[in-house]
């Protein structure tokens, strides 16, 4: 970020003296949790709470965070009530941003626009990090501002900015230039920007397919990192009692250095420290990988390599609709552990299709906030 310089130690080993993480994690519109996965393990933190609509998708979540409350639904929770937290991360619904979806954008009254629920968190929280994941769409569906209360246009100057004998310079040649013509329209991708720069954060942005960390597809992502720039009371609070010694502790200890390789993980995402010691091993496919995959066998091997289990059959047969995903299959896409979502028996094969197809691929993301931070 301009002006500010980050390293290991300022992200990812605040540890107290157990070993067990400082910095605590709020989710919004969390699905099965694949964005928790990436931030607990670049950040080495602990999501504390999560906010998820979908009730069965909350349950996939709580089954892996039992210690994590609900919040529930992002427009009825009342901010002053909820525990602070040092990271709040959040994918807002992209279905009116999507290229696929009727790029509605993000405006008031569209699911999308729940970004400003989201805005209003960060706002009332006040938390150090924020981290935003979304479709490719952000970069060019369009976004509406709300009118802010007590505009008064009829007040305005009605005056033009530059007057009509004045000598018009060629500063901006480019077909967007300022002056006398309409300026660019905004994008999703600026409105969420201009509001993190509103409330004070500063931040940076990054575009990257799951094919680059191995991954058999494409799965583009926008993601975004922002960092609190200026102090503010409720964050000094924060951090003041996230410091605080447990009694009979010793000062000392608990603020020792801790070396830049020494990186402690959750046992929740130990797993994915191994998937990325994987990642750019060269890989050849066997001969009944390539009878059973064809031209994919390729793809399919490397990611099997990088993330452990084979492959699961990619299609369910029936004889009266024809083949149908497999959850197992799209599970395994996703860089998922084994029955991270097709686990929970009280999912229909639609909802884990659902949960998995609205999710957040893990080694994706933490690939994404790593080059963000560094």
């Amino acid at each position: 970020m301009p002006g500010t310089t980050v390293t290991g130690a300022d992200f990812m080993h605040d540890l107290d003296a157990s070993g067990e993480p400082r910095l605590r994690i709020g989710s919004l519109f969390s699905g099965y949790g694949g964005l928790d996965l990436a931030v607990e393990h670049v950040f080495n933190a602990k999501t504390v709470w999560f906010s998820e609509l979908n009730e069965p998708v909350a349950r996939v979540f709580s089954r892996h965070w039992p210690e994590a409350p609900n919040l529930g639904d992002i427009t009825a929770i009342n901010w002053s009530q909820v525990e602070p937290v040092d990271i709040l991360i959040g994918g807002f619904p992209c279905q009116d941003v999507s290229t696929v979806g009727k790029r509605s954008g993000l405006a008031p009254g569209t699911r999308s626009g729940l970004w400003a629920h989201m805005a209003a968190a960060i706002d009332a929280l006040q938390p150090e990090w924020v981290v935003i994941e979304n479709v490719r769409g952000l970069l060019s569906s369009p976004a509406t501002r709300p009118p802010t209360e007590g505009d008064d246009h009829d007040r305005s100057n009605p005056g033009d900015a530059t007057p009509d004998d004045a000598t018009l310079r060629g500063v901006e040649r480019d077909p967007w230039h300022l002056g006398d013509n309409a300026t660019r329209p905004l994008r999703a991708l600026g409105a969420v920007l201009g509001d993190l720069a509103d409330l004070r954060l500063d931040a940076r942005w990054i575009g990257l397919p799951a094919s680059l960390v191995g991954a058999p597809h494409q799965r583009f992502r926008i993601f975004a990192l922002a960092r609190r720039t200026v102090p503010h009371p409720t964050g000094d609070g924060l951090i003041a009692r996230r410091r605080d010694a447990r009694p009979g502790a010793s000062e000392t200890r608990d603020d020792r250095a801790v070396a830049p390789d020494h990186r402690l993980r959750a046992p929740r995402t130990g797993w994915l420290t191994e998937q990325e010691s994987r990642i750019g091993d060269p890989v050849v496919p066997d001969r009944r990988t390539v009878q059973r995959w064809g031209r994919y066998a390729g793809a399919i091997t490397r990611w099997e390599h990088i993330t452990g289990p084979s492959a699961p059959a990619p299609a369910l047969l029936n004889d009266a609709d024809g083949p149908r995903p497999a959850p197992a299959f799209v599970e395994w896409l996703m860089g998922l552990p084994t029955e991270w979502v097709t686990g929970a028996d009280d999912l229909t094969q639609n909802q884990q299709i659902t949960a998995l197809g609205n999710g957040v691929l893990p080694l994706h993301a933490a690939a994404a906030v790593t080059a963000l931070l560094l």
